[in-house]
């Protein structure tokens, strides 16, 4: 009797051991695919020899969590091998002692003793590990680094044996192995993430449209940042020093000189006009300085660079023709990034959009497109153009009148699949007004009709629309 209480002693210490062997893989297969590589990296920079050692068992991932699957799957096993002959036969003994029948009595300590080491197992072995290891992923690591080290080195030849032979039944069936994890993100990940905070209430809206711009910025052309020529005020080479002087006065600080053919000849500024003793009635050509010439399909990333570069506040964009297409700022790339700037040199005020009712807004028309798709929470679409005026150009075929009412059907949302019924969605722009032929101001409104709803009012379709938005 004495000898089957020893044995159960001994087979409960062997079989915890086991089980702690089990937690310490799963804790370390789970802590080094849950940390994160770059604050291991800052910490290693800074001195930190564990994370050092931490990170340089993350740059072999694949190894690594070989070395973990082995240790796992050796655990156990033992845990099978051991579980039986040294608890279950003891507990058989004793119940045996107790009274009970032989036979019953090893089939109850054999069948008790796997099921309590399958329950403490699963919970101490596997469970608590690897929640542990997922909510404490760094400290983990760090302090594991050192004993995964020596593991991998001592236990490497059998795992690059197993994985030698894994590989092998991979590319048997055409599939390339991959030795390390991909941790890095890409613009579209960090979008969706960006969009999934913004959604949960995680990330505040004015930051999540400033984090969409920085994204954004890269994929963008000069032509979409520039003001177009329309909008510019220029100056000839012939104009007088006084005409400069009072233009400046009352508008802008900087001016393209144009030729009678559009071409870009200069650029004068406040600062040469203020510093030059010309008489007034002194052309500006005088004072004007060569222009930095650049073409509307510049990405924005380029151009910011050669402004630095030359140090210029403005731009002269030229399209693909050689024609004079406007000019670009600082200013206009601060834009891109932080939204709308105003100074005291701005005459019209800035183009914005303003919410009139639920799904209903104000707009100017040369709002750009992405400024509209962040206003009302879907993708237009897509197509040669910048602004919403010019969407519905595109989409009219001709110039648009004022009172016009024209739909456009907006792009299928992938967020619309997981419901029963197909959702169509449509952009009700209604000319409020134009300005040199093409819409100025608009009136957007959103509407929502269900793939059997072609028939449903505009006023139902916007209170559908509203509905969904709120269950969102």
């Amino acid at each position: 009797m004495i000898e089957a209480v020893l044995t159960l002693l001994l087979g409960i210490i062997v079989i915890l051991a086991i089980i702690a062997a089990n937690g310490y893989f799963v804790a370390q297969e789970f802590a080094y695919m849950s940390v994160d590589r770059a604050s291991l990296g800052a910490r290693a920079a800074a001195g930190d020899k564990a994370a050092q050692r931490a990170l340089k068992v993350t740059r072999r991932t694949s190894f690594m969590l070989s070395g973990a699957q082995l240790g796992i799957t050796v655990t156990g096993l033992l845990i099978g091998y051991v579980a039986e002959p040294l608890v279950g036969e003891s507990l058989g003994v004793l119940l045996g002692g107790a009274g009970v029948p032989a036979a019953l009595s090893i089939s109850v300590g054999t069948v008790s003793a796997l099921v309590v080491a399958a329950v403490v197992q699963m919970i101490f072995g596997e469970l608590y590990p690897k929640n542990l290891a997922i909510a404490n992923a760094e400290p983990l690591a760090r302090a594991l680094a050192r004993s995964t080290t020596i593991y991998l080195a001592l236990f490497g030849w059998l795992i690059t044996v197993f994985d030698h032979a894994a590989n092998a039944l991979l590319r048997a069936v055409r599939v390339e192995p991959v030795h390390d994890v991909d941790t890095s993100v890409t613009a579209e990940d960090l979008e969706r993430i960006v969009a999934d905070s913004r959604e949960s209430g995680d990330l505040p809206e004015e930051l999540s449209v400033l984090i969409d711009r920085i994204l954004d910025f890269p994929d963008r052309n000069v032509e979409h940042a520039m003001i177009p020529r329309s909008q510019v005020g220029t100056v000839t080479p012939d104009t007088t020093m006084g005409q400069l002087r009072a233009l400046m006065a009352q508008e802008h600080t900087r001016y393209p000189v144009i030729s009678e053919t559009e071409e870009p000849l200069g650029v004068v500024q406040l600062t040469d006009l203020l510093r030059s003793r010309a008489p007034e009635e002194a052309p500006v050509s005088s004072i004007m300085v060569p222009p930095l010439v650049l073409p509307t399909l510049m990405s924005l990333p380029d151009a910011l660079a050669k402004l630095t570069r030359s140090r210029n506040e403005l731009a002269c964009i030229i399209d693909e023709y050689g024609g004079f297409a406007g000019v670009l700022t600082v200013e206009d790339l601060s834009e891109e990034l932080v939204g709308e700037l105003t100074d005291e040199h701005d005459g019209d005020p800035p183009a914005v959009i303003t919410p009139e009712q639920e799904n209903t807004w104000r707009m100017s028309g040369d709002i750009h497109v992405d400024e509209v798709e962040r206003a009302v929470g879907y993708e237009l679409p897509a197509g040669d153009y910048e602004t919403i005026s010019g969407l519905l150009i595109a989409h009219r075929g001709e110039l648009p009148v004022t009172g016009e009412v024209l739909r456009v059907e907006l792009p299928d949302d992938p967020r619309d699949l997981v419901l029963d019924r197909p959702v169509h969605r449509v952009l009700e722009v209604e000319v409020l007004e134009l300005s040199r032929h093409v819409p100025s101001e608009l009136l957007v409104r959103l509407v929502r009709t269900a793939a059997d709803g072609a028939g449903c009012t505009d006023e139902a379709a916007i209170g559908t629309e509203a509905e969904t938005e709120e269950d969102r």
